[in-house]
């Protein structure tokens, strides 16, 4: 089976991992700390605060700017659902924009008019890798006083203007799950340049504990106070050292990435009962995904299952949050999302990752064109 996607482990993340496991700390130890900061010098951000994945990522981040019963962020219907999830869990109502027809993303016109009293922030998706219009976006929070948490999980390594996606907002948060750009096996992060929300993740991440150095100098260095209902959101130093090996290659994963997508350019460019992917000028996509749409939406589930079929693990990404019952039962089923619906209803992503061979990606190719044409 060709998978949509998949990790790339060398033996240098082998040995790695080898040493943590040798090592006295398992978890809460300096491997932690090292890969935050590599994780921050990397994106050209202030702060970096690791997490066991990218769910626990954005709980933290909408905790940690206070979302909480009443409030109402703007995001995106084509999303996973966790991005929306997390803010229910806190309380908040997520209120749904439509997408743009070209990257996918959030339209960013269609942002302003659904702001109200109660809305906190906008959380921007860049889904696929390519970044929203971080600007537009910016310029919105800024004139409305609201704050911008970017959903980041398919876009480590992707820029906006020459930037690195967890450089530009309030807070940004990324996914290391296997398939994404970079793996831990599991895990996530939360980027701020701000110290308040990055103090206040820390301490949310266990349990809500801090240690004061004044009373653990006085008292005894045991002591420790719980001072806000936390959560256990920690990572350990076995992930972090997979962490920090995989990000020394995240370079040379995008090249390899950039380099699968434009061969499905090349090879697709002409066909034209499907719609490509775009990629717009002012951006660096990281190519979490290469998603397709299949123009006539009634063949998209014969297309689908001749790939898979075949021995090609296609994927659909995603269902938008308002179909999923759950949302359905709390009555986001009653507004329509043409946009998000019309890309839904085509949608199929295609391999792509580091270590997709030309040959495996040429089948790809040829059985996409044998079903098309049947």
């Amino acid at each position: 089976m060709i998978p949509y996607s998949r990790q790339s482990i060398s033996d240098d993340d082998i040995a790695a991992v080898t040493a943590v496991l040798r090592s006295d700390w398992l978890t809460q130890g300096p491997t932690v700390a090292a890969f935050e900061k590599a994780l921050a010098e990397y994106c050209g951000t202030k702060f970096a605060v690791a997490v066991p994945n990218g769910t626990a990522a954005l709980h933290l981040a909408y905790k940690a700017v206070g979302l909480s019963e009443g409030d109402e962020l703007i995001t995106s219907p084509n999303t996973f659902v966790a991005t929306t999830n997390m803010a229910l869990v806190c309380g908040a109502k997520p209120v749904f924009a439509d997408i743009r027809r070209d990257t996918r993303n959030i339209d960013e016109a269609k942002i302003e008019a659904l702001i109200t009293k109660k809305t906190k922030a906008i959380v921007p998706v860049h889904f696929a890798g390519h970044p929203c219009e971080m600007d537009a976006i910016r310029h919105i929070a800024k004139k409305h006083d609201l704050l911008v948490i970017e959903d980041a999980c398919h876009a480590i390594g992707a820029e906006y203007n020459g930037r690195r996606i967890g450089s530009l907002s309030d807070l940004s948060v990324f996914s290391f799950h296997p398939v994404k750009p970079i793996t831990t096996g599991e895990g996530g992060a939360i980027l701020t340049n701000n110290e308040e929300y990055y103090k206040k993740t820390l301490v949310l991440r266990t349990h809500g504990i801090m240690k004061d150095p004044k009373k653990t100098e006085s008292i005894g260095k045991w002591f420790y106070e719980m001072v806000d209902m936390g959560f256990n959101h920690r990572i350990t130093d076995i992930q972090c050292a997979l962490g920090i090996s995989q990000l020394q290659r995240l370079d040379q994963f995008q090249s390899q990435r950039e380099t699968v997508a434009q061969y499905y350019f090349e090879k697709l460019r002409d066909e034209s009962r499907i719609i490509l992917p775009v990629r717009l000028p002012h951006i660096k996509h990281s190519w979490h995904l290469f998603a397709i749409e299949v123009r006539d939406v009634s063949k998209r589930r014969a297309v689908f299952d001749y790939l898979q079929k075949n021995g090609i693990g296609v994927q659909v990404h995603y269902i938008p949050v308002h179909y999923q019952p759950y949302y359905r039962q709390l009555g986001y089923g009653k507004k329509k999302y043409p946009n998000a619906e019309r890309y839904y209803a085509g949608a199929i992503s295609l391999p792509i990752y580091p270590d997709l061979t030309r040959a495996e990606q040429d089948f790809v190719i040829e059985k996409l064109r044998e079903v098309l044409d049947s």
